[in-house]
């Protein structure tokens, strides 16, 4: 059975530079009405099993103005980190090694 690929899209860095990420998934929460998208850099593609895996999330909008028919904005409130994290976990499988990177969030 062959395995399907993810959509790729490319977010550009603080400097302009362009970086291509794979998109893990996306889900919607209806309580704050905002949809998120977890992604992971195309480069970290092939890493070793047992090897921490790079990810991001942000929350999107779906957007008629940006060529790629969405925008992506930091988390930025503890609440939503933990929301997104918690959805994350359920969704990757438990010995996975998760690394969850976003805009002014540290753990």
């Amino acid at each position: 059975m062959a395995e399907e690929e993810n959509e790729r899209i490319i977010i550009p860095d603080e400097d302009g530079n362009e970086h291509v990420f794979e998109v893990l998934f996306t889900f919607d929460v209806d309580e704050t009405e905002k949809s998120y998208m977890v992604v992971t850099p195309v480069e970290d593609e092939e890493q070793h099993e047992g090897e921490e895996v790079e990810i991001f999330a942000f929350q999107y909008e779906e957007s008629s103005d940006e060529p790629s028919g969405f925008s992506l904005h930091a988390i930025e409130s503890d609440s939503e980190w933990e929301m997104v994290e918690e959805m994350i976990a359920t969704m990757l499988d438990d010995d996975e090694t998760l690394h969850v990177e976003g805009e002014d969030h540290q753990h």
